[in-house]
């Protein structure tokens, strides 16, 4: 395999990389699988089969909607208050359909960042694009084309080199790209200056067809941060020619100081929703939390609520590094940590986000109802 130079050791060379044009590639998700909120809020999902855990208290209850009625109260009231109320996800929400219920909540106002990782912003780019996502990677990995769709990676790639000039991070380069016709129309123009030109690509100078199935639009449109924390390769964009390591990394270093600055603003309380993100989400939390204190914004009173399928088994009190439950961050970091140090709550909802998200959502409608 041919190689170039990179210091002292043979690196790949992604010049070598071939693309394919993303329509002609099959997809697992189309926007019609999305869930619709106007339903959820008309019908409380089943719980059944789900369980929730305070503060990092063994045992916990299988009574979740107890758990999400506090929660949901929690929520509206920091809203009412002005105090943050941030949303922290995974790409799955995105992926799996249930991000209109977010985007809802950007609409009406009650969530005041949202932050997630790079293949989350890449099923949104998919999304706003062609209607589609979630290619079948099984089928494309032997054959070497998993994430080698031409518009992914380079509308992406040039999105986030563009964007750094102007000194945005990486969420804003993407609500940009959707909402801002000059930005959009010179990332299309740089591609298409470096690559051929084909009949089979989606350009979309005048829009994304769908995107109103968009998160980082819909932040953009509010005015609240779309923040991305990502590693370098750990996303599809990283594997194209057009990949800028210096540029991804500079636009998400932006996005985590918007973290950092945002839980400095919950000095009398917050919540912050843990959706799906094990790694990325607690991580950067931690860290932003350490910042906010040692400048004396201490996040007093800040609650943290996880969403995840795996069962809860993180015991604070043992503190054992050799058990394995040690080491899952969210529940060790966002559910019990991070709220304890600070004085707040910390939740875990162990189900099916089918289950846990849509009731929240149903659950926090009524309570901004006051029904």
């Amino acid at each position: 395999m041919n190689a170039k130079s990179c210091g002292s050791f043979a690196a790949f060379d992604p010049s070598r990389i071939r693309t394919y044009p993303l329509r002609t590639r099959g997809n697992r998700v189309e926007v019609g699988d999305y869930v619709k909120p106007e339903e959820v809020a008309a019908s409380a999902p089943n719980l059944s089969g789900t369980r929730w855990f305070l503060d990092g208290e063994p045992g916990g209850s299988d009574d979740a909607e107890a758990g999400l009625k506090k929660l949901a109260a929690r929520v509206v009231e920091c809203h009412r208050a002005g105090k943050p109320v941030m949303a922290l996800t995974g790409a799955h929400p995105i992926k799996n359909g249930q991000h209109p219920l977010i985007i809802d909540l950007i609409r009406r106002g009650v969530l005041t960042l949202y932050g997630t990782n790079g293949a989350a912003s890449i099923h949104s780019l998919e999304l706003a694009l062609t209607g589609a996502t979630s290619e079948d990677v099984r089928t494309a990995l032997p054959a070497g084309q998993f994430g080698m769709a031409f518009e992914t990676g380079h509308y992406l790639n040039y999105a986030l080199r563009l964007g750094v000039e102007h000194g945005w991070g990486y969420g804003e380069c993407m609500g940009r790209l959707y909402l801002d016709g000059e930005f959009r129309g010179a990332v299309i123009e740089a591609v298409f200056a470096d690559y051929p030109d084909s009949d089979d690509y989606c350009k979309p100078v005048d829009g994304f067809k769908y995107v109103d199935s968009c998160l980082f639009a819909e932040a953009f449109k509010k005015g609240i941060p779309a923040c991305v924390f990502s590693s370098i390769g750990t996303d599809i964009i990283d594997q194209h020619s057009s990949f800028d390591a210096g540029a991804k990394g500079a636009a998400s270093g932006k996005d985590f100081l918007i973290l950092a600055e945002e839980v400095g603003r919950a000095t009398q309380g917050g919540v912050v929703l843990n959706i799906g993100t094990a790694v990325m989400g607690p991580e950067v939390l931690l860290k932003a939390a350490s910042m906010a204190a040692n400048v004396g914004c201490k996040p007093e009173g800040l609650d943290v609520a996880v969403f995840d399928i795996r069962p809860f088994c993180y015991d604070d009190g043992t503190r054992d590094e050799h058990q394995p439950c040690y080491y899952l961050r969210d529940q060790k970091s966002s559910a019990t940590r991070i709220p304890l140090v600070f004085g707040g709550n910390g939740y875990y909802f162990e189900g099916s986000h089918s289950q846990t998200l849509l009731g929240l959502y149903h659950l926090l409608l009524r309570e901004l109802e006051g029904a």
